[in-house]
């Protein structure tokens, strides 16, 4: 989670919250490997706002994994952590 947070540029107490409402509302799911938990994202859902209507998890990767970090004006690091 502390890499997560680091990514993200939040405290680790924000990015669990934030990982707690998405697994919650069915983004993302949670396995325990050994010691370690691993993350799946969910594709399928549809987006909740109702702004973004008709789109799905798996459209906004795609738009967010086709931008170069010039382009998000973001660390490197974190660009990779959204596409990984």
């Amino acid at each position: 989670m502390q890499e997560v947070a680091t990514a993200c540029r939040v405290t680790e107490r924000t990015a669990q919250r934030i990982v707690a409402d998405l697994e919650q509302a069915g983004y993302l799911n949670r396995e325990r490997v050994g010691q370690r938990t691993r993350y799946t994202v969910n594709l399928d859902p549809p987006l909740r706002h109702p702004a973004e209507t008709g789109l799905y998890v798996r459209d906004l990767l795609k738009l967010l994994s086709s931008r170069t970090p010039e382009e998000t004006d973001a660390d490197p690091r974190t660009v990779t952590a959204l596409t990984a």
